[in-house]
This record gives structure tokens, C-alpha cells and sequence, in this order.
């Protein structure tokens, strides 16, 4: 599945609701899952969007004679069926969870011996009819604490479930989501298999981790649409972070198009918390019809801009958030043109519910420690010139082992910090930025920005058919010292895909691509 989105949405937008993990953990009851369902409806999660009723780890005794899970009735007395249904009833989607492999997470961490044995493996297909077609649920997060410790394939192993998931989805007549919790990006793979997957280790209360998450996942936004979404973890809004933290915390996880999962206990939410999650303008951002992700736009320090189209792929309405994630107060000053528009602009503050004054030129912001600010943007839109390395899809990259393929890199050097490097060695190893647009077509002068310590070849190919190869690059420094290079390429008017790839050796580190017409076309 391409990560390239269309103007109109033909897919799912990522999941909101609630996840029984972060507050509860193991502690989980028919009563507590019945309860935080009554108040998705009563506090009006329910209605400004929120839908998933997800249990998490804990629910299991085993397995029984037949092979079957068992269900600990001591904790779910009436079960999972009645639960489902009242879940249903609602007008909620029920979810559940799972492990790739053999035992549950429980029975290795918390030495839960009722988890031991109730996983996937060995029971793909009669697990999927148990949870789907007799449970009757809509969703399911998969874990892989034992599949990786009995070191499984993962693309095998979670493409088998998905196959029998996809069997039990058209014998319902309906579509289950799936939710893979791998730890960190898995590979371009999985949008084939999975709707949403993890990309980091597991979130805790507190801010360190949510400021991980989101340095982890700031290069990681191409990854993003298609109905497919990273995955940032669950939400700790409504428990212990700052009001700064946890709007954060809100900002970038709905600008991104992460699932929205809540993890507190709803029937003890903080106001405050209640009516940032209920935001409906943050809400639209995360739910917008192109479900695209948001790449960086401008950096200073600490400080991150992040921006993403609205409703029309290059069209007049975007989203940007501001993040401060240092802990003093900064100050940043952004011209509108970074923003991919032209002046005069219409600025909405989506945090203060209320249209700003027009502005032209440059936009000033100071921020609180730890704290962001969101808006919507309108204007006429500058045809993009600068498209930054670390924004583009790398076909072969991943996060799960020892990396030999192309990756992003820091570097003080490069022009916002961050660079594409291991590319080539292989026809498969290329980075390709896509939604490249023109407004009129014709011929460009491409430049490219590049670091390579020996000569290094290099090769350009636009929308699949011409071919431009540069020889013998080489900068003197791997990141140290940048070299720029140019060549002619042609556009077609609208949206083209440019590939960068050297199909038989290494080539240098990318930092970015530049565009500029040739007058006179």
C-alpha cells in the first residue's frame, strides 16, 4: 500500500477511543470494561467521535481442552459475548488483544501464568473465529513479546493472522481493524498487513516519554496514509502531566493522524483533560479525509514546526503546529512561506477556538516550557521548491534490526538537522518524495544537496521514466562537508514522484532536493 493519499478519502480514518492498559493494566474486570464504556457515552467522548472499547492484556486463564481461551470468568462472569453486545448496543466498537506467539506479554513481564500459552501461534485460525465471529469483535491489538523471543518472522506471522482475520471479515459481512504493537517501525510491509502499527516502545506518565515519542516519529511522517497510520501509543491525558504536557502531547499526536486511544479512567477525567480530547478542531486534523502525516517544516533547536495538507493534497487549507519540546521559554519567528503559502494568510488558533488576525510576512510565537500550539492555515499556496531528505518514504527502511538499508541520520550539517543515508547497494534501497507538485509542468532544475567522503554515483528518475544519472559525487565528508549538484529534469503538471536510487553501489548521504523552473519554458 502506498503512503501517497489521494484528495478524496476512500479509507478509515485512524481509530479513536479507549484502551484499558494505561490505568488498569492486568486489573481489568467485566465491570471496569462495562463501566469506561458507560462513560465514553456519558462525558461525550462518544459523540464528538471516540468509538473503540479496547481490552487490553489480562482477560485470559489459559486454554482449554479443546484449544480454545479460556476466558477468566472470575473476572468477566457473563462472557465475552454479553460484553461485546453491550458494548454494541452502545453504539461503541469492542476491541481486543492478542500476542504473535505463544504466551502473552503478562506471562513473560508479570509472570502471569494464566497468559502462558494463549497466543496466536499454532492457533491462527481458531483464534480469529473465537474473537471475531463467536466474541464478535471489530479490532484487535497484536502484540509480540513472545513471537520476538521465539524469534518468528514477524511480516509471516502477522500476514497469517491477517489472512485469517480477512476470512472471518467476509464471513461477518464486516471489517476488523488491526493494530500491530511491534515497538518501533516494522518495514514498508506492514500497511499491507496491518491498519496501524507501533513505532516506539511502550508510553508512561510522564514527559520524558512523551518527548521521545515525538522525536522518534518526527522523520518518520511518510509513512503515514493510505488509511494505514503510525502509531504512537495510547494517550496519557487525564492523569498526571502538566496542562502544557498534555496538550503537547494532543497537538502531535492528531496532526501526525496517530490513533487517538485515551488510557485514563474515564470516570475520574480532569475537565481540563476532557475538553482537550473533545477538541474538535484538533479532532479534525487527526480524522481529516487525506489521513496524511505531518513531516518537519522548520526547526530551531528544540523547537518543531510540523505542517500537513487539509482536505486537498496541495490545496488551499493547511494544518502546523508549533512544539516546543526543550524546557525553557523559546521564541520563534516563521515566515508564512515555510508554510507552503503565500501572504496575506488566514490563521485560525484551533487551542483558543477563534479566527486571528490576517497576517502576512512572518508569524511570531513564544512558548511555554513543554508547550504547542495548533492552527489551521488558508491561502494562496507557493508551488514547494526545498523538499528535505527526511521527509521522504525509503523503501526499504526499517527500525527492527540491524540496519544495512537506508535510514535517517542527525547531523548539525545538514540543512534542518537530518539527512538520508545507507541509500543504494541494491535495486530495491531508494527514497522516493512523493506529492511533488507543479503548477504548470515543464522542465526544472533539480539540485540536489549530498555528503560523500569518495565518489559515489547517484540516479534520478521522475514519475517512472526518465533516467538521469550523476557520477563520481563526493564531498569530502560523509557529514561534515555538503556538496550541491544540478541537473534537468521535467514535470508533468500537478503531482509527480521523484526517485533517488543507486541500484549498484552505495550513494551519498541526501539533505535535500531543490526545484526551480527554467524561465521561458
Amino acid at each position: 500500500m502506498s503512503a501517497m493519499a489521494s484528495s478524496v478519502m476512500a479509507f478509515d480514518p485512524p481509530t479513536l477511543g479507549w484502551s484499558s492498559w494505561n490505568t488498569f493494566a492486568l486489573n481489568i474486570s467485566d465491570n471496569v470494561i462495562r463501566s469506561q464504556a458507560d462513560a465514553m457515552i456519558s462525558t461525550g467522548l462518544a459523540k464528538a467521535g471516540y468509538r473503540n472499547v479496547n481490552i487490553d492484556d489480562g482477560y485470559w486463564n489459559g486454554r482449554d481442552e479443546s484449544g480454545r481461551v479460556r476466558l477468566n470468568d472470575k473476572l468477566f462472569p457473563y462472557g465475552m459475548r454479553s460484553l461485546t453486545d453491550y458494548i454494541h448496543k452502545l453504539g461503541l466498537i469492542p476491541g481486543i488483544y492478542s500476542d504473535g506467539g505463544e504466551n502473552s506479554c503478562s506471562s513473560i513481564y508479570s509472570k502471569v501464568k494464566e497468559g502462558i500459552g494463549v497466543g496466536f501461534y499454532g492457533h491462527e485460525a481458531e483464534d480469529c473465529r473465537q474473537f471475531f465471529i463467536d466474541w464478535n469483535f471489530d479490532f484487535i491489538k497484536i502484540d509480540y513479546c513472545s513471537g520476538m523471543r521465539m524469534g518468528l518472522k514477524e511480516q509471516e506471522q502477522y500476514g497469517k493472522i491477517r489472512r485469517e482475520m480477512d476470512r472471518c471479515a467476509k464471513e461477518r459481512g464486516r471489517k476488523i481493524k488491526f493494530n500491530m504493537c511491534r515497538w518501533a517501525y516494522p518495514g514498508t510491509w506492514v500497511s499491507e498487513i496491518a491498519d496501524s502499527w507501533r513505532t516506539t516502545g511502550d508510553i508512561y506518565c510522564e514527559w520524558e516519554s512523551v518527548k521521545y515519542i515525538i522525536k522518534r516519529n518526527l522523520y518518520l511522517q511518510a509513512y503515514t496514509g493510505g488509511g494505514h497510520y503510525n502509531d504512537m501509543d495510547m494517550l496519557e491525558i487525564g492523569r498526571t502531566l502538566t496542562p502544557a504536557e498534555e496538550t503537547t502531547h494532543m497537538i502531535y499526536w492528531s496532526i501526525c493522524s496517530s490513533p487517538l486511544l485515551i488510557g485514563c479512567d474515564l470516570t475520574k477525567i480532569p475537565e481540563s483533560s476532557l475538553a482537550l480530547l473533545k477538541n474538535r478542531h484538533l479532532l479534525a486534523m487527526n480524522q481529516d479525509r487525506l489521513g496524511i502525516g505531518a513531516p518537519v517544516v522548520m526547526k530551531k533547536g528544540d523547537v518543531y514546526v510540523v505542517a500537513k495538507d487539509m482536505e486537498k493534497i496541495n490545496g488551499k487549507k493547511r494544518a502546523f503546529a508549533v512544539i516546543n519540546l526543550s524546557d525553557e521559554v523559546q521564541k520563534i519567528d516563521i515566515d508564512v512561506s515555510m508554510l507552503g503559502m503565500q501572504g496575506p494568510v488566514s490563521l485560525f488558533d484551533c487551542l483558543e477556538d477563534k479566527k486571528l488576525p490576517k497576517a502576512n510576512g512572518t508569524l511570531h510565537f513564544t512558548l511555554q516550557p513543554h508547550a504547542s500550539a495548533a492552527f489551521f492555515i488558508k491561502g494562496k499556496r507557493l508551488e514547494r521548491s526545498v523538499y528535505q531528505a527526511e521527509e521522504a518514504w525509503l523503501k526499504m527502511f526499517h527500525e527492527m534490526w540491524k540496519n544495512e538499508y537506508a535510514q535517517y541520520n542527525m547531523a548539525e550539517q545538514a540543512s534542518q538537522g537530518a539527512y538520508v543515508g545507507y541509500l543504494g547497494n541494491s535495486p530495491e534501497n531508494y527514497m522516493e518524495w512523493r506529492n511533488v507538485f507543479s503548477e504548470h509542468g515543464g522542465d526544472y532544475i533539480l539540485t540536489l544537496r549530498y555528503a560523500s567522503e569518495d565518489k559515489r554515483d547517484l540516479s534520478v528518475m521522475v514519475n517512472g521514466g526518465q533516467q538521469l544519472t550523476l557520477y563520481g559525487l563526493n564531498s569530502g565528508s560523509f557529514t561534515d562537508k555538503w556538496k550541491t549538484t544540478t541537473v534537468r529534469v521535467k514535470l508533468r503538471k500537478g503531482l509527480n514522484t521523484v526517485r533517488l536510487y543507486n541500484n549498484e553501489g552505495w550513494a551519498p548521504n541526501v539533505d535535500n532536493m531543490e526545484l526551480k523552473p527554467i524561465q521561458g519554458r
